[in-house]
Protein backbone atom coordinates (compact mmCIF):
# COMPACT_ATOMS: atom_id res chain seq x y z
CA UNK A 1 0.00 0.00 0.00
CA UNK A 2 1.24 3.49 -0.87
CA UNK A 3 1.31 6.47 1.48
CA UNK A 4 -1.15 9.18 0.44
CA UNK A 5 -0.79 12.98 0.42
CA UNK A 6 -3.31 15.80 0.30
CA UNK A 7 -1.97 18.43 -2.10
CA UNK A 8 -4.92 20.78 -2.54
CA UNK A 9 -8.01 22.08 -0.74
CA UNK A 10 -11.04 24.09 -1.79
CA UNK A 11 -14.00 25.29 0.28
CA UNK A 12 -16.96 27.48 -0.64
CA UNK A 13 -18.74 29.82 1.70
CA UNK A 14 -21.27 27.96 3.85
CA UNK A 15 -24.74 29.36 4.53
CA UNK A 16 -28.15 29.86 2.99
CA UNK A 17 -26.95 30.20 -0.59
CA UNK A 18 -30.29 30.64 -2.32
CA UNK A 19 -28.64 32.26 -5.34
CA UNK A 20 -26.30 29.29 -5.92
CA UNK A 21 -27.12 25.85 -7.36
CA UNK A 22 -25.83 22.50 -6.15
CA UNK A 23 -23.69 21.99 -9.23
CA UNK A 24 -22.39 25.56 -8.95
CA UNK A 25 -21.02 25.19 -5.42
CA UNK A 26 -19.76 21.65 -6.01
CA UNK A 27 -17.76 22.66 -9.06
CA UNK A 28 -16.41 25.76 -7.31
CA UNK A 29 -14.94 23.70 -4.48
CA UNK A 30 -13.43 21.17 -6.87
CA UNK A 31 -11.84 23.78 -9.12
CA UNK A 32 -10.35 25.58 -6.12
CA UNK A 33 -8.83 22.33 -4.84
CA UNK A 34 -7.36 21.41 -8.23
CA UNK A 35 -5.92 24.91 -8.69
CA UNK A 36 -4.40 24.74 -5.22
CA UNK A 37 -2.85 21.33 -5.94
CA UNK A 38 -0.81 22.39 -8.96
CA UNK A 39 -2.29 19.58 -11.04
CA UNK A 40 -3.67 20.01 -14.52
CA UNK A 41 -7.30 18.96 -14.66
CA UNK A 42 -6.61 16.25 -17.21
CA UNK A 43 -4.40 14.39 -14.72
CA UNK A 44 -7.35 13.56 -12.45
CA UNK A 45 -8.30 9.90 -12.79
CA UNK A 46 -10.89 9.50 -10.05
CA UNK A 47 -13.52 11.42 -8.11
CA UNK A 48 -15.44 10.54 -4.96
CA UNK A 49 -18.40 12.69 -3.95
CA UNK A 50 -19.93 12.77 -0.48
CA UNK A 51 -23.63 13.62 -0.68
CA UNK A 52 -26.33 12.57 1.74
CA UNK A 53 -29.66 13.33 0.12
CA UNK A 54 -29.71 15.34 -3.10
CA UNK A 55 -32.63 13.17 -4.21
CA UNK A 56 -34.80 14.75 -1.53
CA UNK A 57 -33.13 18.14 -1.04
CA UNK A 58 -32.99 19.15 -4.71
CA UNK A 59 -34.84 16.29 -6.44
CA UNK A 60 -31.67 15.19 -8.24
CA UNK A 61 -30.32 11.66 -8.22
CA UNK A 62 -27.20 10.38 -10.04
CA UNK A 63 -24.97 12.99 -8.43
CA UNK A 64 -21.82 11.21 -9.60
CA UNK A 65 -22.73 11.70 -13.27
CA UNK A 66 -23.81 15.30 -12.63
CA UNK A 67 -20.45 16.24 -11.09
CA UNK A 68 -18.45 14.37 -13.75
CA UNK A 69 -20.40 16.18 -16.45
CA UNK A 70 -20.21 19.74 -15.12
CA UNK A 71 -16.60 19.44 -13.99
CA UNK A 72 -15.59 18.55 -17.55
CA UNK A 73 -14.40 15.09 -16.49
CA UNK A 74 -17.07 13.17 -18.36
CA UNK A 75 -15.37 13.86 -21.70
CA UNK A 76 -12.24 12.17 -20.28
CA UNK A 77 -14.38 9.29 -18.97
CA UNK A 78 -13.01 9.74 -15.44
CA UNK A 79 -14.67 7.50 -12.86
CA UNK A 80 -16.88 9.33 -10.35
CA UNK A 81 -18.54 7.69 -7.35
CA UNK A 82 -21.19 9.16 -5.06
CA UNK A 83 -20.97 8.06 -1.39
CA UNK A 84 -23.75 8.20 1.21
CA UNK A 85 -23.33 7.57 4.94
CA UNK A 86 -25.66 10.07 6.58
CA UNK A 87 -23.82 13.06 7.98
CA UNK A 88 -20.56 11.11 7.60
CA UNK A 89 -20.95 10.94 3.79
CA UNK A 90 -18.04 13.28 3.04
CA UNK A 91 -15.72 11.50 5.45
CA UNK A 92 -16.49 8.09 3.93
CA UNK A 93 -15.92 9.56 0.46
CA UNK A 94 -12.51 10.70 1.71
CA UNK A 95 -11.77 7.19 2.98
CA UNK A 96 -12.70 5.73 -0.41
CA UNK A 97 -10.46 8.21 -2.22
CA UNK A 98 -7.53 7.45 0.08
CA UNK A 99 -8.00 3.72 -0.44
CA UNK A 100 -8.05 4.17 -4.23
CA UNK A 101 -4.71 6.01 -4.20
CA UNK A 102 -3.13 3.80 -1.54
CA UNK A 103 -4.01 0.64 -3.47
CA UNK A 104 -2.58 1.97 -6.72
CA UNK A 105 -5.95 1.84 -8.45
CA UNK A 106 -5.78 5.58 -9.11
CA UNK A 107 -3.07 8.23 -8.79
CA UNK A 108 -4.81 11.62 -8.71
CA UNK A 109 -8.16 11.80 -6.99
CA UNK A 110 -10.56 14.61 -6.14
CA UNK A 111 -12.68 14.01 -3.06
CA UNK A 112 -15.55 16.44 -2.69
CA UNK A 113 -18.62 16.84 -0.51
CA UNK A 114 -21.61 18.99 -1.34
CA UNK A 115 -25.14 19.59 -0.14
CA UNK A 116 -27.86 22.10 -1.03
CA UNK A 117 -30.31 21.98 1.86
CA UNK A 118 -32.11 25.31 2.05
CA UNK A 119 -34.17 25.18 -1.14
CA UNK A 120 -36.92 23.39 0.81
CA UNK A 121 -38.77 24.28 4.04
CA UNK A 122 -37.37 23.63 7.51
CA UNK A 123 -39.86 20.88 8.34
CA UNK A 124 -38.85 18.91 5.26
CA UNK A 125 -35.14 19.37 6.05
CA UNK A 126 -35.70 18.09 9.59
CA UNK A 127 -37.59 15.06 8.28
CA UNK A 128 -34.72 14.15 5.94
CA UNK A 129 -32.13 14.48 8.70
CA UNK A 130 -34.24 12.49 11.16
CA UNK A 131 -34.23 9.55 8.76
CA UNK A 132 -30.50 9.10 9.42
CA UNK A 133 -31.67 7.58 12.72
CA UNK A 134 -33.85 4.46 12.58
CA UNK A 135 -36.72 5.59 10.35
CA UNK A 136 -38.99 2.71 11.38
CA UNK A 137 -38.41 2.56 15.13
CA UNK A 138 -37.33 6.11 15.96
CA UNK A 139 -38.27 8.73 13.36
CA UNK A 140 -41.70 7.24 12.64
CA UNK A 141 -42.48 7.39 16.36
CA UNK A 142 -41.78 11.12 16.49
CA UNK A 143 -38.17 11.02 17.63
CA UNK A 144 -35.92 13.59 15.98
CA UNK A 145 -32.13 13.91 15.93
CA UNK A 146 -32.54 16.85 18.30
CA UNK A 147 -34.64 14.88 20.78
CA UNK A 148 -32.27 11.90 20.63
CA UNK A 149 -29.33 14.15 21.44
CA UNK A 150 -31.41 15.84 24.14
CA UNK A 151 -31.83 12.42 25.76
CA UNK A 152 -28.06 11.99 25.70
CA UNK A 153 -27.59 15.44 27.24
CA UNK A 154 -30.14 14.73 29.99
CA UNK A 155 -28.47 11.44 30.82
CA UNK A 156 -25.03 13.05 30.95
CA UNK A 157 -26.31 15.75 33.30
CA UNK A 158 -28.07 13.13 35.46
CA UNK A 159 -24.91 11.00 35.67
CA UNK A 160 -22.72 13.99 36.57
CA UNK A 161 -20.75 13.80 33.32
CA UNK A 162 -21.55 17.38 32.30
CA UNK A 163 -23.49 20.44 33.41
CA UNK A 164 -25.90 22.43 31.27
CA UNK A 165 -23.36 25.26 31.19
CA UNK A 166 -20.59 22.94 30.03
CA UNK A 167 -22.76 21.59 27.21
CA UNK A 168 -23.63 25.13 26.11
CA UNK A 169 -19.95 26.12 26.12
CA UNK A 170 -19.31 23.82 23.14
CA UNK A 171 -21.29 26.27 21.00
CA UNK A 172 -19.42 29.22 22.49
CA UNK A 173 -16.13 27.60 21.46
CA UNK A 174 -17.31 27.00 17.90
CA UNK A 175 -18.59 30.55 17.47
CA UNK A 176 -15.32 31.99 18.79
CA UNK A 177 -13.50 30.27 15.94
CA UNK A 178 -16.24 30.79 13.36
CA UNK A 179 -15.80 34.54 13.84
CA UNK A 180 -12.31 34.10 12.38
CA UNK A 181 -13.34 31.99 9.36
CA UNK A 182 -14.33 33.97 6.24
CA UNK A 183 -16.27 30.97 4.89
CA UNK A 184 -18.30 30.36 8.05
CA UNK A 185 -22.08 30.71 8.04
CA UNK A 186 -22.05 32.57 11.36
CA UNK A 187 -19.05 34.86 11.88
CA UNK A 188 -19.93 36.15 15.32
CA UNK A 189 -18.68 35.20 18.79
CA UNK A 190 -21.42 34.56 21.36
CA UNK A 191 -21.65 34.50 25.15
CA UNK A 192 -22.65 31.53 27.28
CA UNK A 193 -25.88 33.23 28.32
CA UNK A 194 -26.93 33.48 24.68
CA UNK A 195 -26.89 29.69 24.37
CA UNK A 196 -28.56 29.13 27.74
CA UNK A 197 -31.35 31.63 27.02
CA UNK A 198 -32.06 30.56 23.43
CA UNK A 199 -35.45 29.15 22.53
CA UNK A 200 -36.03 25.51 23.42
CA UNK A 201 -35.68 22.88 20.70
CA UNK A 202 -35.62 19.70 22.79
CA UNK A 203 -34.96 20.27 26.48
CA UNK A 204 -32.26 20.83 27.63
CA UNK A 205 -31.03 21.79 24.13
CA UNK A 206 -31.96 25.15 22.68
CA UNK A 207 -31.60 26.86 19.31
CA UNK A 208 -27.94 27.75 19.89
CA UNK A 209 -27.10 24.15 20.78
CA UNK A 210 -28.00 22.99 17.25
CA UNK A 211 -26.10 23.27 13.97
CA UNK A 212 -27.90 25.24 11.24
CA UNK A 213 -29.25 24.03 7.92
CA UNK A 214 -26.63 24.98 5.35
CA UNK A 215 -25.54 24.92 1.73
CA UNK A 216 -21.89 24.49 0.78
CA UNK A 217 -19.15 22.32 -0.65
CA UNK A 218 -15.56 21.33 0.07
CA UNK A 219 -12.93 19.36 -1.83
CA UNK A 220 -9.40 17.99 -1.49
CA UNK A 221 -6.96 16.50 -4.00
CA UNK A 222 -5.04 13.30 -3.23
CA UNK A 223 -1.96 11.73 -4.79
CA UNK A 224 0.78 9.26 -3.82
CA UNK A 225 2.99 10.81 -1.13
CA UNK A 226 6.12 10.06 -3.16
CA UNK A 227 4.85 12.27 -5.99
CA UNK A 228 3.50 15.21 -3.99
CA UNK A 229 6.63 17.35 -4.42
CA UNK A 230 6.17 17.26 -8.19
CA UNK A 231 3.21 19.59 -7.78
CA UNK A 232 3.54 21.58 -4.56
CA UNK A 233 5.81 22.26 -1.61
CA UNK A 234 2.78 22.44 0.69
CA UNK A 235 1.15 19.08 1.38
CA UNK A 236 0.27 16.78 4.25
CA UNK A 237 0.37 13.03 4.77
CA UNK A 238 -2.70 10.93 5.52
CA UNK A 239 -1.25 9.23 8.60
CA UNK A 240 -4.23 6.94 9.17
CA UNK A 241 -7.98 6.61 9.08
CA UNK A 242 -10.62 4.24 10.40
CA UNK A 243 -14.34 3.74 9.75
CA UNK A 244 -16.58 1.92 12.23
CA UNK A 245 -20.28 1.34 12.77
CA UNK A 246 -22.85 0.70 15.50
CA UNK A 247 -26.57 0.00 15.75
CA UNK A 248 -28.76 2.31 13.73
CA UNK A 249 -31.10 3.00 16.64
CA UNK A 250 -29.90 4.66 19.82
CA UNK A 251 -32.15 2.54 22.06
CA UNK A 252 -30.27 -0.62 21.05
CA UNK A 253 -27.02 0.55 22.70
CA UNK A 254 -25.75 -0.49 26.11
CA UNK A 255 -24.91 3.14 26.83
CA UNK A 256 -26.06 6.42 25.30
CA UNK A 257 -23.39 8.58 26.96
CA UNK A 258 -20.64 7.25 24.70
CA UNK A 259 -20.53 6.44 21.00
CA UNK A 260 -18.73 3.09 20.85
CA UNK A 261 -18.08 3.56 17.14
CA UNK A 262 -16.07 6.73 17.89
CA UNK A 263 -14.14 4.97 20.65
CA UNK A 264 -13.15 2.11 18.35
CA UNK A 265 -12.41 4.30 15.32
CA UNK A 266 -10.18 6.49 17.46
CA UNK A 267 -8.26 3.54 18.85
CA UNK A 268 -7.72 2.11 15.38
CA UNK A 269 -6.64 5.45 13.90
CA UNK A 270 -4.15 6.16 16.70
CA UNK A 271 -2.65 2.67 16.43
CA UNK A 272 -2.29 2.89 12.64
CA UNK A 273 -0.61 6.30 12.91
CA UNK A 274 1.61 5.13 15.78
CA UNK A 275 0.60 8.01 18.02
CA UNK A 276 -1.60 8.77 21.04
CA UNK A 277 -4.27 11.45 21.65
CA UNK A 278 -1.57 13.56 23.35
CA UNK A 279 0.15 14.01 19.97
CA UNK A 280 -2.85 15.75 18.39
CA UNK A 281 -2.67 19.56 18.31
CA UNK A 282 -5.88 20.39 16.42
CA UNK A 283 -9.13 18.48 15.96
CA UNK A 284 -12.27 18.98 13.93
CA UNK A 285 -15.10 17.12 15.65
CA UNK A 286 -18.75 16.55 14.81
CA UNK A 287 -20.68 19.09 16.93
CA UNK A 288 -24.04 18.87 15.16
CA UNK A 289 -25.43 19.34 18.68
CA UNK A 290 -23.44 20.90 21.49
CA UNK A 291 -23.52 17.71 23.56
CA UNK A 292 -21.83 15.89 20.65
CA UNK A 293 -18.67 17.91 21.25
CA UNK A 294 -18.33 16.60 24.80
CA UNK A 295 -19.02 13.04 23.63
CA UNK A 296 -16.34 13.33 20.95
CA UNK A 297 -13.54 14.61 23.17
CA UNK A 298 -14.19 11.87 25.72
CA UNK A 299 -14.68 9.05 23.22
CA UNK A 300 -11.52 10.04 21.32
CA UNK A 301 -9.45 9.83 24.48
CA UNK A 302 -8.62 13.51 24.85
CA UNK A 303 -10.37 13.75 28.23
CA UNK A 304 -11.71 11.36 30.83
CA UNK A 305 -15.47 11.10 31.25
CA UNK A 306 -16.76 14.10 33.11
CA UNK A 307 -13.77 16.31 32.22
CA UNK A 308 -14.39 17.37 28.60
CA UNK A 309 -17.22 19.77 29.46
CA UNK A 310 -15.02 21.69 31.87
CA UNK A 311 -12.34 21.97 29.17
CA UNK A 312 -14.86 23.70 26.90
CA UNK A 313 -16.23 25.90 29.69
CA UNK A 314 -12.76 27.01 30.79
CA UNK A 315 -11.65 27.83 27.21
CA UNK A 316 -9.00 25.13 27.33
CA UNK A 317 -9.76 23.95 23.77
CA UNK A 318 -10.23 27.43 22.32
CA UNK A 319 -7.40 28.89 20.22
CA UNK A 320 -4.53 29.78 22.53
CA UNK A 321 -6.16 28.11 25.51
CA UNK A 322 -4.26 24.84 25.75
CA UNK A 323 -2.41 22.04 24.01
CA UNK A 324 -5.44 20.89 21.97
CA UNK A 325 -7.53 23.29 19.88
CA UNK A 326 -10.98 22.12 18.77
CA UNK A 327 -13.04 23.15 15.74
CA UNK A 328 -10.93 26.01 14.44
CA UNK A 329 -13.22 26.21 11.41
CA UNK A 330 -16.16 27.11 13.63
CA UNK A 331 -17.40 23.54 13.70
CA UNK A 332 -20.78 22.48 12.43
CA UNK A 333 -22.43 25.00 14.75
CA UNK A 334 -20.81 28.19 13.37
CA UNK A 335 -19.11 27.18 10.11
CA UNK A 336 -22.33 25.48 9.03
CA UNK A 337 -23.42 21.93 8.33
CA UNK A 338 -24.21 21.09 4.67
CA UNK A 339 -24.37 17.43 5.61
CA UNK A 340 -22.66 15.86 2.58
CA UNK A 341 -19.86 18.43 2.66
CA UNK A 342 -19.08 18.42 6.38
CA UNK A 343 -16.65 15.49 6.45
CA UNK A 344 -14.56 16.87 3.60
CA UNK A 345 -14.62 20.35 5.12
CA UNK A 346 -13.12 18.83 8.28
CA UNK A 347 -10.27 17.36 6.23
CA UNK A 348 -9.71 20.64 4.37
CA UNK A 349 -9.49 22.58 7.65
CA UNK A 350 -7.01 20.17 9.24
CA UNK A 351 -4.95 20.17 6.04
CA UNK A 352 -4.78 23.97 5.98
CA UNK A 353 -3.85 24.01 9.67
CA UNK A 354 -0.96 21.60 9.07
CA UNK A 355 0.15 23.65 6.04
CA UNK A 356 0.13 26.81 8.20
CA UNK A 357 -2.56 28.38 6.00
CA UNK A 358 -5.35 29.01 8.53
CA UNK A 359 -4.65 32.74 8.95
CA UNK A 360 -6.14 34.19 12.16
CA UNK A 361 -7.26 30.79 13.43
CA UNK A 362 -3.87 29.13 12.93
CA UNK A 363 -2.70 26.69 15.60
CA UNK A 364 1.02 27.16 16.12
CA UNK A 365 3.41 24.32 15.25
CA UNK A 366 0.69 21.71 14.66
CA UNK A 367 2.21 18.34 13.70
CA UNK A 368 -0.83 16.05 13.83
CA UNK A 369 -4.50 16.86 13.29
CA UNK A 370 -7.61 14.72 13.70
CA UNK A 371 -11.01 14.82 12.00
CA UNK A 372 -14.08 12.97 13.28
CA UNK A 373 -17.37 12.62 11.40
CA UNK A 374 -20.55 10.96 12.61
CA UNK A 375 -23.54 9.61 10.72
CA UNK A 376 -26.86 9.38 12.58
CA UNK A 377 -26.50 9.04 16.34
CA UNK A 378 -23.09 7.38 16.23
CA UNK A 379 -24.07 4.59 13.85
CA UNK A 380 -21.30 5.48 11.36
CA UNK A 381 -18.04 7.12 12.37
CA UNK A 382 -14.85 8.02 10.51
CA UNK A 383 -11.70 9.21 12.28
CA UNK A 384 -8.84 10.51 10.11
CA UNK A 385 -5.37 11.59 11.28
CA UNK A 386 -3.23 13.87 9.13
CA UNK A 387 0.46 14.63 9.59
CA UNK A 388 2.44 17.74 8.64
CA UNK A 389 5.44 17.05 6.37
Amino acid sequence: MRDVAIIGTGVTKFGELWYRSFRDIGIEAGLKAVADSGLAGNEIDGMYIGNMSAGRFINQQHIDALIADYSGMATNHVSCTRVEAGEASGAVAFKEGVMAVASGLQDFVVVAGAEKMTDIDDASITSILDDTADAEWEASMGLTLASLHAMIAKRMIHDGMATREEIASVSVNSHAHGALNPNAQYRKAIELKTVLNSGAVATPLGMFDCAPNSDGAAAVVLCPLERAKEFTDSYVKVASLAQTSDTLALFQRNSITSFAATVEAGKMAYARAGITPADISVAEIHDNFSVSGILALQDLGFYEKGKAGKAFLDGEVTLGGGKLTVNTSGGLKARGHPVGATGVAHIAEITDQLRNRADKRQVKDAKYGLAQSVGGTGSAVVVSILEAI
